[in-house]
């Protein structure tokens, strides 16, 4: 029998707002360094720093040059892993009012509604990154003792096809894609990417004056709340991910006065035992939890010992559907109980179990009292 494999221990990768910020820096660096660096120091907003390589640099003229970064999302790559992230930063001797202006070119999207903290109309460039450049920008400029003005403008070649591939249309950016970054590292089965939609979802959702919003772990999810819940805009649809607590936290803090969580069983079962970051609970243990609420419920030996050799939680629905759907209930009963204690008493809870055909098999509001 071989023995088992230990845990690989996964790459970090970074944002595309740090790869901004090195863009930026490298520019800066072959215009007033006078040489194409081979690479860039960023420090992250986690105080931290880190080497990026540069992929391109290139001086345009005496006042202008190019950089570009390819992004690197470590072990947890998402749609941006390995994009093109790049600046043109342009100097001049006359100090305005804003020492540095930060905007967006090729493939950076635009603002169109309220509610991500970003004014409509300007570049979706968060905080974080801002700070980032800022602070890149900042050093070199001491280093050279230069007191004129910086504008960079940050560009994604690809950056409009990427789009395509995300949610930024449904939260009014349009035109390319975001530069994001919460703390400047992608950490794997952090997640990055969902934390960045549940914090900038929920605003627009609130600022579009929507007061329930439906919250699903993924897009195959989606698109089943999508077809139960027609009369809703999209807006009203949040993927999560793995975030149950963080979500209905941050539900609370927007003062939505609903939400509607609506997930597959399997991903209910873990939640229904008050796991926050669903990602991190081990099968065995969620089934074991399983099988002795079956055993409860039922007095079935034969079910509860089904549950507990189950392959997954898929694989043990096969065995409590259709002649046990109190099993199921009592799965839903929990994970609303769960909810409410993370969401607060400000939040209606509503839970919504789905088959894995799309079909409801369980749904808080016409089962609970």
């Amino acid at each position: 029998m071989m023995s088992p494999k230990k845990d690989k221990k996964l790459r970090c990768g970074f944002t595309t707002g740090t790869a901004a910020a090195a863009a930026t820096k490298g520019a800066l660096m072959l215009l007033l360094d006078g040489r194409v660096p081979d690479h860039v120091t960023i420090r992250l907003l986690t105080g931290q720093s880190i080497q990026i390589p540069v992929h391109s640099c290139l001086k345009i003229d005496d006042r202008s040059a190019q950089c570009s970064i390819i992004k690197d999302a470590g072990d947890d790559p998402d749609i941006t892993h390995k994009a093109e992230i790049g600046a043109t930063v342009c100097l001049s001797d006359h100090a305005g009012t804003k020492p540095l202006i930060i905007t967006g070119g090729k493939g950076v999207g635009k603002v169109t509604k309220p509610g991500l903290g970003i004014p409509t109309g300007e570049p979706a460039i968060t905080r974080g990154p801002r700070k980032m450049i800022s602070e890149a920008v900042g050093e070199v400029l001491k280093k050279h003792r230069f007191r004129g003005s910086v504008l960079t403008r940050v560009f994604v070649p690809e950056g409009e096809n990427l789009a395509k591939k995300t949610l930024n249309a449904r939260l009014g950016i349009l035109g390319g894609i975001s530069i994001l970054g919460t703390t400047g590292v992608v950490r794997p089965i952090a997640h990055e990417a969902y934390i960045a939609t549940i914090e900038t979802a929920l605003p627009v959702a609130k600022a579009s004056g929507l007061d329930q919003v439906v919250l699903t772990t993924g897009r195959r999810g989606e698109r089943f709340s999508q077809r139960w819940w027609k009369q809703f805009p999209e807006e009203s649809f949040i993927q999560i991910g793995d975030f149950f607590k963080m979500s209905l936290t941050k539900v609370a803090e927007k003062k939505f006065q609903k939400a509607s969580i609506t997930v597959f069983f399997g991903k209910a079962v873990k939640m229904a035992q008050g796991i926050p970051h669903t990602h991190a609970a081990r099968s065995s243990l969620t089934l074991e939890r399983l099988s002795k609420w079956a055993w409860e419920l039922t007095g079935n030996k034969l079910l509860s010992n089904q549950i507990a050799t189950a392959n997954t939680a898929r694989h043990a629905l096969d065995f409590i559907l259709p002649e046990f759907p109190e099993v199921v209930s009592r799965v839903g009963e929990e994970m609303v109980k769960w909810a409410r204690t993370f969401a607060g008493p400000s939040v209606e809870i509503q839970g919504v179990i789905y088959g894995f055909d799309g079909h409801i098999i369980f749904d808080s509001e016409t089962t609970l009292s």
